[in-house]
């Protein structure tokens, strides 16, 4: 079953609708005699996923009862009471939540059900519908379950039985998740949260001696452990290089001499025996390769061409990624070698199962599997609704708060890319054909630098090989963008508030067109005329022709150094006018949060971009960019050290503030609570703070040395 935490989304989630038929309606005597359970997944009910019990109260029911549910004696004489009947639901529940219409009732009766029997109780997490319509539709005239199912035109088939009650509760619970998003309602957590905010049916519940029917998500975060090492280091920091590429034309007997000598389980072929081509023109031979062979064919085989035991096409993975995404991505694959590539798509390494043999990074090991597998937009949600709890683990084991935000980049860039590829099957499947040129689909932005957040938009563009604006290549890959920015959304990645994705023409393009575009920037006078230009300088390719992304990147940096005044618009940016501080020197909050990204974060990453461009620094990471200007002497290094260290922090106050938020069921932002800082992180976010509010005089310096 998939993992459930506050910030999975009710599109994602998976949960059973619960009913029960009792004796009575007094929660202090009634005894349950049937429960019902229907399941819940993806958005829609699993029509063959059900389950109805009849159980034996132990006492007599009430002619009363009996007239409303049916369920007489005679029909649960010798029916297994509750403590076997409970063993049945729980293992079809299997850790799903739990959805009802009046659930709080429900609840009541399967703990006290549980106290007679000696059983201990875990409380289920839950969701009454009742509730979440209140919630959607504060105008009903009451939120009855046939009231509910009227409004949201659902039918009920056997109304007062268990099974038909929660059937009915299952398709009323499926039908306000549209009406509830409606209303900023996506995930488990808001919907919590929203529920519990509703006080006076909280007290009603209170009053009728009801369980409480939510859970508080602040209460429910779980923290596992990781291996750090899998979390903190790159591919390229284990591979093996430079890869052994030997000719389609060897012999096999040539290469088990040649693994022995060089006491390797793997080898690369190509048409020739020379590296660094693109990954897609080699194939791979392992030694168990070799033993099936000669197992099969026997010692003739020694002599046979080894490019007739090649496998193609190559497993890969970039150099950059992280341990943890080798391991899963073996695992999924369920292969022992993976060949390494660089940025352009070139072969340089091979990373093998016992390089990674000592590693347990579970954490995010099979969010690979389920992105990269996925064919619907649920999976993807639910994929991406897992990262908070990853997040939290890699927090609680004081991973480093840039490699967090780099773990959450590269996910995100994951996510875009599998995303691309479903949209170009949908394409072709609707009848817009295959891509009429090369392209690459490039993240902008935080997603580029590898310092996205928890509350992380879209930033995407496009840049194909030949074109004109509006012409029938530009036409497809607008309905490309398009479709690639509503899955995302509905993924649980939002539109880009500014536009900037490839669905608007600003943001794709041919790769003329781009060049004209960027020289025009270059040209620009006015930085009001550069919105949401500068995120363009830390593009990254996540799909495609990665060569023309690449290209594009190459000549925007070199087309703003020729232009000087170009990064110093740029950096004009960086001053945001008030200072954070009061007069008194303490932090200036609204409503007691401080907005890191407008204080902090935003005019540190301005400040490193304006500063790459200027100087020709060709790296797109913010740390990276600082790391190169206190290499090359651009600055002092101790200033330089310190927005280093003021970046960390930044970073590290709002990702832990952003979890927070989502365990919590509130809207990400990136704004932290002041008052749940120590006396040592508010000391020391002063002077990162004042380091950051000195960045306009050393950008002028700078740009001028």
């Amino acid at each position: 079953m998939r993992q459930i935490n506050g910030s999975t989304r009710l599109t994602a989630l998976e949960a059973v609708a619960l009913d029960t038929e009792t004796t009575g309606l007094d929660t202090r005597k009634a005894r349950m005699v049937q429960i019902a359970a229907v399941g819940i997944c993806g958005g829609s009910v699993s029509t063959d996923e059900n389950l109805s019990l009849l159980v034996d109260p132990g006492e007599p029911i009430p002619p009363a009862s009996t007239a409303i549910h049916g369920v007489s004696d005679a029909m649960v004489a010798g029916k297994p009471g509750f403590a076997q009947v409970w063993a049945e639901i729980d293992a079809f529940r299997d850790g799903r939540v739990i959805v009802g219409h009046s659930i709080g009732f429900d609840l009541a009766v399967l703990e006290r059900e549980a106290a007679l029997a000696n059983m201990e109780w875990d409380v289920p997490r839950g969701l009454c519908i009742r509730m979440l319509a209140q919630v959607a539709n504060p105008d009903l005239p009451d939120q009855s379950l046939d009231t509910l199912a009227s409004w949201l035109d659902v039918a009920i088939e056997g109304r007062h039985t268990a099974l038909g009650d929660a059937q009915a509760a299952a398709e009323i619970f499926v039908a306000l998740i549209p009406r509830l998003a409606e209303r900023g309602i996506r995930t488990l957590a808001e919907a919590e949260r929203a529920s519990l905010a509703l006080r006076t049916a909280m007290e009603e519940h209170q009053r009728a001696g009801w369980a409480e029917p939510v859970r508080r998500p602040e209460t429910m975060r779980v923290f596992g452990k990781v291996d750090p090492y899998a979390y903190r280091h790159r591919v390229r920091d284990v591979m093996s290089s430079p890869p052994l590429v030997v000719a389609e034309t060897d012999t096999v007997r040539d290469i088990v001499d040649l693994m022995v000598q060089r006491h390797v389980s793997s080898l690369f072929v190509g048409e020739d025996a020379q590296p660094g081509r693109a990954v897609g023109d080699y194939g791979v031979v392992t030694e168990r390769d070799v033993m099936r062979a000669l197992s099969a064919h026997g010692p003739s085989m020694l002599e046979r061409p080894v490019g007739d035991l090649a496998s193609k096409p190559l497993a890969s993975i970039a150099g950059e990624a992280f341990l943890y995404r080798a391991v899963g991505r073996m695992n999924r694959l369920r292969i022992r070698h993976l060949a390494v590539r660089d940025e352009g798509g070139r072969l340089e390494g091979v990373i093998s199962a016992r390089d990674l043999l000592r590693l347990r990074a579970g954490a995010a090991i099979d969010l690979e599997d389920e992105i990269e597998t996925t064919e619907a937009v649920d999976g993807l949600a639910n994929a991406w609704s897992r990262l908070p709890a990853v997040t939290d683990r890699l927090i609680a084991e004081e991973i480093e708060p840039a490699t967090i935000a780099a773990i959450i980049s590269e996910e995100l860039r994951v996510m875009s890319r599998r995303v691309a590829i479903l949209a170009e099957q949908s394409m072709l499947a609707d009848g817009f054909g295959p891509p009429p040129c090369p392209y690459a689909l490039m993240v902008l932005g935080s997603g580029g630098r590898g310092e996205s957040l928890l509350a992380a938009d879209q930033d995407n563009a496009i840049v194909f090989a030949e074109g004109e604006p509006d012409g029938p290549q530009d036409r497809w890959f607008a309905e490309l963008g398009n479709r690639i920015a509503q899955t995302l959304d509905g993924a649980g990645i939002p539109l880009c508030r500014g536009g900037v994705m490839a669905m608007n023409a600003a943001w794709r393009g041919s790769v003329a067109t781009w060049q004209a575009r960027i020289s025009d920037w270059v040209r620009r006078s006015n930085p009001a005329d550069l919105l949401n230009v500068d995120i363009f300088f830390d593009q990254r390719a996540v799909h495609g022709d990665t060569a023309l992304a690449q290209a594009l990147f190459d000549y925007s940096f070199a087309s703003g150094r020729d232009q000087r005044h170009f990064p110093v618009l740029l950096g004009e940016r960086i001053d945001q006018g008030a200072s954070a501080f009061t007069m008194f020197g303490n932090l200036r909050g609204k409503e007691g949060r401080l907005d890191l990204k407008q204080h902090g974060l935003f005019p540190l990453v301005a400040f490193a971009r304006a500063v790459a461009i200027r100087h020709d620094l060709r790296h797109r990471g913010t740390r990276t960019r600082l790391g190169a200007m206190i290499e090359q002497g651009i600055g002092g290094a101790a200033e330089i050290r310190a927005l280093l260290d003021a970046h960390a922090l930044i970073l590290s106050l709002m990702l832990a503030q952003q979890s927070r938020d989502l365990a919590s069921g509130l809207r990400v932002s990136n704004k932290v609570e002041l008052e749940a800082l120590d006396n040592v992180q508010m000391r020391r976010l002063k002077r990162a703070i004042t380091s950051v509010e000195q960045l306009p005089h050393l950008l002028r310096a700078l740009m001028t040395g």
